[in-house]
């Protein structure tokens, strides 16, 4: 059970690193969370459990009203590496592709990404946080002390899904991945609520030829010499 502490959420520190889908950002988190003995917030696990909440409910990714109310009541629980909705573990459902087309879709809702909103800041306890996602820098933890936006080629991001896909056991195919990523792009950096874009004051980091190790560090490095001009 987490303690409820007197230090105000402001005064804790957040690291944000957002992205587009497959950036590496969740894997990055974990690590720079790791390293530093912060939580981590993967916000886009929240969406997806929507999103597989909202489908095994029958309701349709246009359904916005119905999706909101998904949403608003989520039943969720994060426990170390295993999540469950309803009380199920839904780690593996929560990766298929399915779940994460249904998510980018209803993102777009105002009504969806005001329903989770308060859920994600509520993260924000000490020692401090790192979220990944794709408007934490702009839009959930705009007073975050670093904020980092991850970027890397559309083909690399799909090449590192199909392999992650695999080595969980799910079916895959690139060139799907592939378009299915370009549209899911498209919608992401095209919404009008929250686009996926970089804060004015966020690093910009392309992974494309950097391995996981190295833009960990290079993170780890940013949040050295933010913290030196605190």
């Amino acid at each position: 059970m987490t303690s409820i502490s007197s230090e105000t959420p402001s005064a804790v520190p957040v690291i944000t690193i957002d992205g587009p889908t497959a950036s590496g950002k969740g894997t990055v988190a974990h690590r720079v969370a790791k390293a530093l003995g912060w939580a981590v917030l993967d916000s886009g696990a929240l969406y997806r459990l929507t999103a597989l909440a909202a489908i095994n409910r029958g309701l349709a990714a246009e359904d916005e009203p119905g999706v909101a109310r998904v949403a608003e009541t989520l039943d969720v629980r994060f426990d170390g590496p295993h999540i469950y909705l309803e009380g199920k573990e839904a780690g593996h459902d929560i990766r298929r592709e399915e779940v994460g087309n249904f998510a980018s879709r209803v993102a777009a809702f105002p009504g969806v990404r005001q329903a989770l909103l308060e859920r994600q800041r509520a993260f924000r306890l000490p020692p401090g946080l790192v979220a990944d996602g794709r408007d934490m820098g702009t839009v959930v933890f705009p007073d975050a002390p670093l904020k980092v936006f991850l970027v890397a080629d559309v083909v690399a991001r799909a090449e590192r899904r199909c392999k992650q896909l695999i080595e969980k056991g799910i079916s895959a195919n690139l060139d799907d991945l592939l378009r299915d990523m370009r549209e899911r792009d498209a919608r992401d950096m095209g919404r009008t609520t929250a686009p996926l874009a970089p804060a004015a004051d966020a690093h910009v980091l392309d992974s494309s030829d950097l391995t996981i190790a190295e833009t960990v560090q290079a993170i780890l490095d940013f949040w050295k010499r933010a913290s030196a001009d605190r």
